[in-house]
């Protein structure tokens, strides 16, 4: 490979997406340092890459008002950059016609794409078939005879909070109704969990009226409600340090790997043989001890349960949760 190449990676899907996306960064930066990395996620993600040591520059795509405008202005962009190699992780459409006509002289990208007809290297993107996400990822860079580490990493630069020590986190929150543990387990969580711990709650600013309630119901005085109030690199900061982390199937989860933090990833309605599983060195999976025909009920989640009595989550033990943290009963 030419000493000087331009990539672009494309993943402009959800928070976590992006996180399980960043070994091909660390990957390609480490076959040849003079390589300019940049990155294109959706807007509300650029913050993932805020002082990263060799992520030259981040494009944002808005999704959320003028999706077509700003996805022509993008195209725009992306071909003004003329970049050597474009890599896809994504599987939809969207990405798929930015890719094509790109202008990119290599363009790489996963099978499952519509458009992936049309590019120069199309891999192969298998669920279930003992792969994690990093290492799916991982193979598009096979064209480039690159391989690497299977973790993700962020790189964090401290945070606006002076937590309490000990402490642990709590991530209750998720997109999907179906892989969000109940509020009444998490409540009874932060009941039992020993008074010396402070407990900081994390999310988004959409997170906060939930995690106000847990706080409220449970009684709790040492916990603190962060949806909201610092970014998502000063989240993985905090998680980074702290004694456990509580998280459902969902973006903090992969925060923790990025940082190998402790972590306890409850699973509802989804399995880790999906491949998104946590990669921490200390890292738990929690599910129901139930056999359920019903689960999982689908790779991502659903806004309801589909037969109605969410077994997969209602049935998980509190104490298994606690058994992982030390002084807990």
């Amino acid at each position: 490979m030419p000493t000087k190449k331009r990539i672009l990676i494309l993943q402009t899907a959800f928070t976590g997406d992006v996180i399980l996306s960043t070994p091909i960064a660390e990957a390609i930066h480490h076959f040849d340092p003079s390589i300019e990395i940049d990155y294109l996620v959706r807007k509300g993600n650029e913050g993932l890459f805020k002082n990263h040591p060799f992520v030259k520059n981040v494009l944002v795509w808005d999704k959320s008002k003028n999706k077509y405008k700003n996805l022509f202005s993008i195209l725009m962009q992306i071909r003004r950059n003329h970049y050597s190699v474009l890599v896809n992780c994504q599987r939809f459409a969207a990405s798929g016609l930015l890719t094509i006509f790109s202008g990119s002289k290599k363009t790489i990208g996963f099978d499952k794409n519509p458009f992936s007809i049309f590019f120069h290297h199309k891999i192969k993107h298998d669920i279930g078939a003992g792969m994690h996400e990093c290492e799916r990822n991982l193979s598009l860079l096979k064209p480039l005879n690159i391989s690497g580490k299977i973790r993700p990493v962020l790189y964090p630069n401290g945070n606006s909070v002076n937590p309490t020590r000990p402490y642990v986190t709590l991530s209750p929150a998720s997109v999907w109704f179906t892989k969000q543990w109940p509020k009444e387990k998490w409540i009874e969580l932060i009941q039992r969990i020993p008074k010396i711990y402070s407990i900081y709650f994390l999310g988004g600013p959409s997170d906060k009226s939930l995690c106000d309630e847990i706080i409220q119901q449970s009684g709790n005085e040492k916990a603190e409600n962060l949806c909201g109030k610092i970014t998502l690199l000063e989240s993985a900061s905090l998680i980074k340090d702290a004694e456990m982390n509580y998280v459902n199937d969902s973006a903090p989860m992969h925060l923790a790997s990025a940082v190998n933090a402790p972590v306890a990833a409850i699973y509802c309605s989804t399995v880790p043989a999906f491949g998104f599983g946590p990669l921490s060195d200390q890292s738990s999976t929690i599910e129901t001890e139930e056999k359920l025909t019903c689960r999982p009920c689908g790779l991502h989640g659903k806004k309801a349960c589909p037969e109605g009595h969410f077994r997969c989550a209602l049935t998980i033990d509190v104490q298994r949760l606690l058994s992982l943290l030390p002084n807990a009963s």
